[in-house]
């Protein structure tokens, strides 16, 4: 066998140099575009030439190319250019390692634009003649995927960030304006939100893209904007291409809005139940109209505020209802009644509650000489359902006030009207019948399941009326006993609900305040208007409670004038007294 045979130097560069890519982008199925360092186009494939006609060999590259394509060619043959007196750059074989890993770092990424309405990104390649070949791929719908997937995840966090901003607030106006403000910051150029209104007259906030609201109660007439009246009743918005912007009265487009309106959306605001309101959005000639899909989206970011500003309306509609029914629930304010002081406090056993199960009451005799009853009642629990009985036992009370002058008659029908109207709860009272007699006072006391009321004497002993009875609402019959009192100049008597002595407080927290503690408060009582009194009481109460939990609290203090009373210059208030 003969030898093998030797290769020469000039043989081996041949075989060893890589082969030519010509072959490879000619028969490419996708576009090819093959430039020079000097812009000019040297060749393209077939499906180059399909996708851009004017690429043929000589021709200028800008005048056969997107200018992004261009663009990145030119910084391409700027960084590949040798400088001047440099022999050719070294192609194939020729070029070392490290220095084609320098010009591979040298090349450009991936560049990307548009070629008519479709997407391309192009790939560059360098051949061995020092031309540079650029592959083109479409990649329309991967953008198109990729821009819908940034847009739904901004439509996300808008929905997210609403929901967050609108439910912070239970304002109406508020939501409104929230609705307004994000609808124009992120979906038009300018919103309008109408809140349901009362005959033609309709709330309306107005926001432009700046976030500046414009709070206003407007005659509406709902048939001017097609679909308004549907959207206010809930139904299904009309397609934003069957209303015309030229047709909208001057109200609903706002005075800060520049240019001609292009393009409206009228979608209703969902409620619970009822609707909300309505939503318009507005857009300038200076954006594109509304797509199908933005006006679903809007609907969409309506629901969500809808929502709010419905809770909004409910939460504004209870609570109106709720100070109606607490200005008849809460007590009243005391004055004095002929001469007599009567002062009267109550704190409820929550924080935030303003009602609750005790409660009191003067009916004011019409004549000096005629008993003027006070009540102090207590009805287990608290709360609002607390608060329902004692208003059905004030205005019984009050009906049943001409039966003043027996207590135990007056007991006897409470007792009977809470029994067959099927209350599952049961109350205590104290009743006081007044009688002013020149300078003392007689009281006529009587307990029903109640604390007997304390006498703080002018010789600073605190005695406890001698009453009892049987408490109202729970037992077919009820029994009581009533206390004679003679009340003299200064001396004052104390009504209170066990919530007084029972409220838990102390050093360690768990020590009842006790009636102990409220005598010796009450001791230092002599001569003090009533007023001091009550917040001598509640107050020494409240700090032996601290921030624990308690009971509610009331107390009623009927003073005896202080010797001699000198009336006003007007005969009706109050006037100084003295000792």
């Amino acid at each position: 066998m003969s030898a093998p045979r030797q290769l020469d130097q000039s043989e081996t560069k041949t075989r060893l140099a890589p082969p030519a890519l010509a072959d490879a982008w000619v028969t490419a199925p996708h576009p090819v575009v093959v430039a020079d360092r000097a812009g000019r186009v040297a060749a393209a494939n077939e499906a180059g030439r399909l996708l851009l006609p004017a690429a043929l060999g000589g021709t200028a590259l800008r005048e056969a190319v997107p200018e992004w394509l261009a663009d990145a060619h030119a910084r391409l043959a700027a960084a590949d250019t040798p400088p001047v007196g440099a022999d050719s750059p070294p192609t194939g074989a020729d070029i070392p390692p490290a220095e084609a890993q320098a010009q591979a770092r040298r090349e450009p990424d991936v560049v990307r634009g548009e070629i008519g309405e479709s997407s391309f990104e192009a790939r560059p390649a360098r051949l061995d003649d020092g031309h540079w070949a650029w592959w083109l791929a479409e990649d329309t719908y991967r953008c198109r995927a990729e821009d819908d997937l940034r847009a739904e995840r901004r439509r996300t966090a808008l929905l997210a960030d609403a929901s967050q901003q609108l439910l912070a607030s239970l304002n109406v106006e508020r939501c409104m304006e929230v609705t307004a403000a994000m609808a124009a910051g992120h979906l038009c150029d300018a919103a309008i939100v109408i809140a349901p209104g009362r005959g033609n007259v309709y709330p309306v906030t107005h926001t432009g893209p700046a976030g500046e609201a414009t709070h206003a109660t407007l005659e509406v007439d709902l048939t001017e904007v097609p679909g308004l009246g549907e959207a206010m009743q809930g139904f299904p918005p009309v397609p934003s291409r069957w209303i015309d912007p030229a047709t909208l009265p001057d109200w609903a487009v706002p005075a800060h809005f520049t240019g001609p309106v292009c393009s409206v959306v009228i979608t209703p605001l969902p409620g619970h139940g009822v609707p909300a309101g309505a939503l318009i959005l507005l857009r300038s000639t200076e954006r594109s109209a509304f797509s199908e899909a933005e006006e679903v989206f809007a609907r969409i970011f309506a629901a969500r505020a809808g929502a709010a500003v419905s809770a909004a309306q409910l939460y504004a509609e209870q609570s109106a209802i709720s100070r109606t029914l607490m200005r008849d629930l809460l007590p009243p304010e005391l004055r004095p009644v002929h001469g007599v002081e009567f002062a009267g406090g109550y704190v409820a056993a929550g924080a935030g509650e303003h009602v609750g199960g005790d409660f009191y009451d003067v009916h004011a005799g019409r004549t000096p000489e005629d008993e003027t009853l006070a009540v102090l009642g207590d009805v287990c629990g608290k709360g609002l359902e607390a608060a329902a009985l004692t208003g059905k036992i004030r205005n019984t009370v009050q009906a049943l006030r001409p039966m003043g002058h027996d207590h135990q008659q007056l007991l006897t029908l409470l007792n009977e009207s809470l029994l067959q109207a099927g209350h599952t709860r049961f109350a205590t009272l104290a009743l006081a019948s007044v009688t002013r007699r020149g300078s003392t006072v007689d009281l006529r006391l009587t307990s029903a399941g109640h604390p007997p009321p304390l006498i703080a004497r002018a010789d600073g002993t605190v005695d406890e009326a001698e009453t009892r009875g049987t408490l109202i609402g729970a037992l077919p019959q009820v029994t009581s006993s009533t206390a004679h009192v003679r009340l003299k100049p200064g001396e004052v008597c104390l009504m209170f609900s066990d919530g007084i002595v029972e409220a838990k407080g102390g050093p360690l927290g768990t020590e009842m305040f006790g009636e102990e503690r409220l005598s010796w408060a009450l001791s230092e009582c002599f001569g003090m208007v009533a007023e001091a009194v009550v917040e001598r009481v509640q107050m020494l109460a409240t700090q032996w409670v601290g921030r624990g939990p308690h009971d509610d609290m009331a107390v009623v203090a009927i003073a005896a004038p202080r010797h001699q009373h000198l009336s006003a210059v007007d005969g009706h208030t109050r006037g100084r007294y003295t000792g």
